[in-house]
């Protein structure tokens, strides 16, 4: 069994450029909020909705644009391969060490353009148990649509997913040999 250690990064450059992208909708969502008269449109001549719809951005790209924000002063890498298993540090709703004696799946979704790796495990509940609050209604959601609460993207990496699926893939055969 091979034991190296695999470490990626964080991608600076692309946590600024989802940072950057964070500040522009919540600065659009702001907009919304304070002038909705702007905004309305025969489709859309409710202001209450139109201020609705302002609130529901700065708060969920406020919380995008903090999350980016703390993962661009972050030192710690990306994603750590080694002999105990995948510890995830790429997104809001990374749980740390996943280990390899429960991975029993890797599988891959699009949607839209992001592509994610799902890691099924024997135990999912594990994870969960690790997390409370918002983080948790997250992973459940990710149960619900994809089967899975854990979920690897690339997004926030320096690498890109085909290489890092093959990676994942490769060591997952490794650690089961």
């Amino acid at each position: 069994m091979n034991t190296e250690k695999v470490e990626i990064p964080l991608s600076k450059k692309k946590v600024l450029l989802l940072l950057f992208g964070a500040i522009v909708f919540v600065v659009l969502g702001l907009l919304l909020l304070l002038l909705p008269d702007r905004f309305t449109h025969p489709v859309l001549s409710s202001t209450l909705i139109i201020r609705v719809i302002g609130v529901i951005a700065v708060l969920f790209f406020g919380a995008t644009g903090i999350f980016q924000l703390k993962k661009l002063l972050d030192k710690t890498p990306g994603l750590i391969i080694d002999e105990n298993g995948i510890t995830d540090n790429t997104n809001a709703i990374s749980v740390g060490l996943i280990n390899w004696a429960d991975i029993t799946g890797i599988k891959t979704k699009q949607v839209l353009t992001t592509k994610s790796l799902l890691i099924f495990t024997s135990n999912p509940d594990k994870y969960l148990d690790r997390v409370n609050g918002f983080k948790r209604k997250l992973m459940k959601g990710n149960i619900k649509m994809c089967g899975t609460p854990l979920t690897i993207i690339s997004n926030t990496l320096k690498c890109n997913f085909e290489d890092l699926e093959r990676l994942i893939r490769d060591k997952l055969i490794e650690q089961k040999e």
